[in-house]
């Protein structure tokens, strides 16, 4: 079991989205790859369509009246940050918005709750089973 750690006992939400950003693609892969995806250029090509800022927006929205207090604060907490460097393609609504939903994984994923981020991300990802895709789940 992991212990609860919050506030100022976290890293910086920025080292946070860091660590969701990394452990968020980590489950897109392994979904892909679990989807009978081989090839390492499709692999990153489908891969693509869940990590850019306007999918992690869009995959947020799916989770955000399932989040604990503690979740929506750090997001909140990130959403907020000022030290966000945007990138051209992305709204800054939807970038702000991927910025929390990675620093609440990250913050998950730092205090070791491997259940939560993948009941989060599952829900997050729950209808997406064949979308830019061919093959079966």
């Amino acid at each position: 079991m992991h212990e609860k750690v919050v506030g100022a006992a976290l890293p910086s939400v920025l080292a946070l989205s860091y660590i969701g950003d990394a452990r968020h693609s980590l489950y897109v892969r392994t979904m892909l790859v679990k989807r009978g995806i081989s090839k390492s250029g499709e692999l990153n090509e489908r891969s693509l369509h869940y990590v850019t800022a306007e999918a992690q927006a869009e995959a947020y929205g799916k989770i955000e009246d399932k989040l604990l207090d503690d979740e929506k604060e750090v997001f909140r907490r990130a959403y907020n940050s000022t030290h966000l460097n945007k990138p051209k393609r992305a709204s800054g609504k939807d970038y702000r918005t991927a910025t929390g939903f990675e620093a609440v994984i990250g913050m998950l994923s730092y205090i070791g709750d491997e259940k939560r981020i993948e009941e989060l991300l599952d829900i997050a990802h729950s209808d997406e089973g064949d979308k830019n895709d061919d093959s079966e789940n």
